[in-house]
């Protein structure tokens, strides 16, 4: 016991408590910092301003059911706004760094899930994997073809059994 209050009383004297003390502040201010910033940048990722008239923001894309399997195609729900009644002609789908693969959406129904409106497509097959998948639309706005914004998902498919 004495060894132990001798090595207290040396961290004391050679200032490691209080440096120790000074680290946990600092640790402390960093993960606050990261907290703060990782919810503004999420906040960030989908534009909040208000729509004009005919104009369409995507909001998420949602995977309904669990278990994709490798190279077996699956339903996405893209869930939007819109203020009047949007003409979303094309929704495209990517891979960083790959070609957009793009489904003519303009017969297809919308659907309400709540307080949300959406549509449906079949996406491919995907290898076995996690995967970012960034998606955008084109719609028609007083005559002219207009893109909307960017969102993405991860998509996870695992082994087909």
């Amino acid at each position: 016991m004495d060894r132990v209050n001798r090595a207290i009383k040396r961290e004391k004297e050679a200032g490691i408590g209080g440096s120790f003390m000074i680290m946990k502040s600092i640790l402390r201010a960093f993960l606050i910092a990261g907290a703060v910033l990782s919810v503004v940048s999420s906040c960030a990722t989908v534009p909040m301003k208000p729509l004009a008239s005919g104009e369409v923001r995507l909001l998420n894309v949602g995977v309904p059911g669990a278990g994709i399997e490798e190279y077996t195609s699956f339903a996405v729900n893209i869930f939007f706004e819109a203020v009047g009644n949007p003409y979303i002609k094309r929704i495209c789908f990517f891979e960083s760094r790959g070609e957009p693969y793009c489904f003519d959406v303009s017969d297809v129904p919308y659907f309400s899930l709540g307080r949300k409106t959406a549509f449906q497509v079949y996406l491919p097959g995907f290898r076995i994997g996690s995967h970012k998948v960034e998606c955008y639309g084109e719609y028609i706005r007083d005559g002219e073809t207009r893109k909307t914004n960017v969102i993405f998902t991860q998509i996870s498919v695992g082994y087909s059994s």
